[in-house]
């Protein structure tokens, strides 16, 4: 395959054909059309305002050779027959921005308010009342331009609007139970400020969207919005969507979550804030009709997959669109979906930019994580229009603390000899010996529960745990917790050790109910956070008849409950695997930070009710893997534990013993009697071919799977299909056969296979196809410069990612194999600008699967 996608480019490089096929197609799938025909006339027209023939066309031929200058002026027009756009299209060998001015002298003299500017690879769309060309992946409709010319909003009326602190309406809720943040009277309901079923903003909110104001009123349409968690983002993002909506500056506004538990918090706040004035829909539920809400919220998945944000949406769909947790959902490609839109954006993120303030960037090697973050960091704040570093408005932790609103954690820094060793620079050896030979095996702490296992490590973890948990100050049990374990096995060893504790610990008392797994790979996993939030995760304590806190005290996870779970009585968190990205770091300890008051109504001697109360005052943080350390050296521990010590006579390196399965060797002779060799086509066998029509209906007949497919539970679908389905003996179903018999030239997933199925995708797209769609992500977030060849470019782009040869060439800069490289020949890396020789491999090395394109 990878033959023929390189002689078709270096093709290419000789013929320029290609942006005259391109520009015609992208100008007839937006609905603009040469001729007139049964849709209606035609409406493009040639710079004159006369009518394009087919004469013309093909005097043309397949270049723009023959027109003046390498170029050609269309005129696109309204349903009035006045010009609305023009179209300058240049050779591929000619950056569009270089016809700007051209462009803009004859939309003036006709009257044209836009602009497109393309060479066939890379266009723009220029409105000229509103500052500079931006980048665009497919053509406006002439709907499309209509509703961009017909869309006029009023910055002064959404600059003058005055905020207060009951700016939200009033809340049409009387289930306060059902309510986020309740815990069960109002005096303990944290997170809210209630009066009259009134949610007051806070004075920092307020500033907040004031800061807003005056950014929008500085003419900009970028906003950063830097808030540490649980100072609500949430709250403060629906002020800013009704005063968009309010003041006609949005007709519909796109929240963008990157977790789909998260879809439904969104959901569940935005209609206790804005309803009955406003509606939110969740995009999944509503594929069909979300045209008709006020507010669409959706994962940035769920739009990145197969680029579905390409051919489900119109770049003019939303004015206001707002990315939640934007330091994880728009980084890397991502980034490409919140481009893809038109309109004011805000970005919403709790990590703060000076985070990676000890760390010496120099010193930092490239795919070290703190480079990594460093560069989403610099992404983040240049998304948002922030280059400077300054957001539009910043309230962080400590700020809250400061005003009483957030609590600090007590942090405990605990290790073992074992994770010691694990998180020293030596590492852990380990001896690995047989009757021949001896040899060294080093294990470090991403090792662990992965390469390196230890019962013991784990039980010593969890005692300590048990040992030094804050307690719930009504009851005195284990306070609640989460535990961010490993992985999904490591998280079920930990659940099974915690339990096996708290019945020697507590007889009786949780029956298996202390601790629970809360994974993907478990049922219900996503009700269970909800209800261990609601404090009725598998029942109600029974240390205290009456009082209201779950009977389970631990929820151990490996992904979940990161960001935007809220459980303000939280007490403990536990991280018993190291990290290594700061916002996970920020995020997973923001859980703890939320206040709290505990609450139980109960009678004296004198029989008279009486209402007892705690503040929670901080949580514990049990770091068992020195993350603390590794953000801030400085990290002034707040308490340091010693742990159990280690039996006698241990060491630190431990010997074992490298025995092996005793091997049968066949001695006699076994000659070859028959050898034919018959080359399968592209064509596949027919056993190939049929397989994957035998695998539809297998898939289609299947309740569970489509069930399972309208509730968008994709990975319960992956997992059901992996181990129910594929690599059985009757029909032995596995994802190459299935790749081969569908004719699809690269890699596929079970997901795309099962979304082809049920109609969700139309096609499997090609890897060439795919190809093109993330160099058109990547331009979109690095508009090439009027002195780049963009061709060279993109041929660039795509060898990088096909190629393992061209990528080791490049990483080790050895460039003088490119002299004898038939792929991609020196003169060809010369003809890529300096700039993007750098930033293309660290572009694709971070973000793009290189799997994806394997054949």
């Amino acid at each position: 395959m990878f033959d023929q996608y390189q002689k078709a480019h270096q093709s290419n490089m000789k013929n320029e054909a290609h942006a005259r096929i391109k520009i015609n197609q992208l100008l007839s799938e937006a609905g603009w059309r040469f001729f007139d025909n049964e849709q209606g006339t035609a409406n493009i027209l040639l710079e004159n305002h006369v009518k394009i023939t087919q004469t013309e066309i093909n005097d043309w031929g397949n270049d723009y050779e023959k027109v003046k200058n390498g170029s050609l002026d269309f005129l696109l027009v309204d349903d009035t027959n006045k010009p609305i756009c023009v179209l300058e299209a240049k050779k591929e060998s000619i950056h569009p921005l270089a016809a700007k001015e051209q462009a803009r002298k004859y939309a003036n003299s006709v009257d044209a308010q836009y602009i497109i500017l393309s060479n066939g690879i890379v266009h723009y769309l220029w409105d000229l009342k509103k500052g500079n060309p931006k980048p665009i992946y497919t053509f406006p409709s002439p709907s499309e331009i209509g509703a961009i010319k017909n869309w006029n909003p009023d910055r002064e009326s959404l600059v003058n609007e005055i905020i207060t602190n009951d700016y939200i309406a009033s809340i049409q809720m009387p289930d306060y139970e059902s309510r986020p943040g309740w815990k069960g009277n109002i005096e303990s309901s944290t997170d809210f400020i209630w009066d009259n079923k009134l949610r007051f903003l806070r004075y920092y909110q307020l500033n907040a969207i004031k800061a807003l104001q005056k950014a929008v009123g500085e003419g900009k349409d970028r906003f950063l919005f830097e808030m540490a968690t649980g100072t609500g983002k949430t709250l403060t993002s629906s002020a800013v969507i009704k005063l968009f909506l309010r003041s006609k500056n949005a007709r519909r506004v796109l929240f963008l979550v990157d977790r789909l538990e998260l879809e439904d918090q969104a959901l569940k706040d935005f209609t206790a804030y804005l309803k009955p004035d406003y509606t939110t829909y969740i995009y999944k539920e509503h594929k069909t009709d979300w045209q008709k809400a006020d507010i669409v919220v959706t994962t940035i998945q769920s739009l990145l997959y197969n680029n579905k944000y390409r051919d489900f949406f119109k770049p003019t769909d939303f004015d206001l669109i707002i990315s939640d947790e934007s330091h994880r959902s728009i980084s890397g490609n991502s980034r490409a979906v919140f481009e893809y839109f038109n309109g004011y954006k805000l970005g919403l993120t709790a990590t703060p930019k000076d985070y990676l303030k000890g760390v010496d960037i120099d010193q930092v090697k490239e795919n070290d994580p703190r480079e990594i973050e460093r560069r989403i960091l610099r992404d983040t704040y240049t998304t948002f229009g922030c280059e400077s570093g300054d957001p539009t408005f910043r309230y962080t932790l400590l700020d809250g603390v400061k005003d009483d609103f957030l609590r600090n954690p007590i942090v405990i820094d605990a290790r073992t000899e074992i994770t010691t060793q694990l998180l020293s620079d030596e590492g852990y050896d380990v001896i690995v010996s047989s009757d021949e030979v001896e040899e060294i095996e080093t294990f470090v702490s991403t090792d662990f529960e992965k390469k390196f296992f230890s019962e013991e490590t784990n039980s010593i973890i969890c005692q300590t745990f048990l040992a030094n948990a804050l307690r719930d100050p009504i009851t005195n049990e284990i306070g609640k917790t989460i535990i961010f374990a490993v992985s999904q096995n490591h998280a079920r060893k930990i659940a099974e050790l915690l339990n096996e504790f708290a019945e020697q610990k507590f007889p009786n008392k949780y029956n298996s109910d202390f601790a629970v797994q809360v994974t993907s790979q478990v049922a219900d996993s996503k009700q269970m956070t909800i209800n261990f939030s609601n404090n009725n995760l598998n029942g109600r304590s029974n240390w205290l008849e009456g009082y209201k806190t779950s009977k389970s005290r631990v929820c151990i996870t490996v992904g979940m409950m990161t960001t935007g779970y809220d459980c303000p009585d939280l007490l403990n968190i536990c991280l018993m695997r190291p990290i290594f990205n700061p916002s996970d770091f920020v995020q997973i300890k923001g859980r703890g930070t939320r206040k709290n008051t505990f609450s139980f109504k109960s009678k004296n001697e004198l029989n008279e009710e009486e209402i007892i109360t705690y503040d929670k005052e901080n949580f514990k943080l049990f770091d068992f893997f020195a993350n603390c350390e590794y953000f801030e050296k400085d990290f002034a521990y707040d308490e340091a534990l010693q742990l159990p010590k280690p039996k006698e006579g241990s060491n630190n390196i431990e010997q074992i013993a490298n025995t092996s399965i005793n091997k049968y060797i066949s001695q006699i002779s076994d000659p070859l009697t028959l050898m034919e060799e018959t080359k399968i086509g592209y064509e596949g066998m027919k056993i190939d071919r049929m397989l994957f029509q035998k695998f539809e209906d297998r898939i289609v007949m299947d309740d569970i799977i489509k069930k399972n497919v309208e509730l968008g539970n994709w990975e319960f679908i992956v997992s059901h299909i992996q181990n129910e389905i594929l690599e059985k003996p009757n029909e032995y179903f596995n994802i190459e056969k299935l790749r081969k018999a569908a004719k699809i030239d690269r890699k596929v997933s079970i997901r795309e296979i099962v979304e082809k199925i049920f109609g969700i995708i139309p096609k499997f797209k090609s890897k060439d196809e795919m190809l093109d769609e993330e160099f058109d992500k990547f331009i979109s977030i690095y508009p090439p410069e009027e002195d780049v060849n963009i061709r060279a470019l993109q041929y660039f782009f795509k060898a990088y990612i096909v190629d393992q040869d061209i990528r080791k060439i490049i990483e080790n800069k050895d460039f003088q194999a490119l002299q004898t490289n038939a792929t991609l020949t020196i003169t060809q890396f010369k003809e890529v600008n300096i700039k993007y020789r750098e930033v293309i491999p660290v572009y694709i090395k971070d973000y793009i699967k290189l799997e994806n394109f394997a054949a």
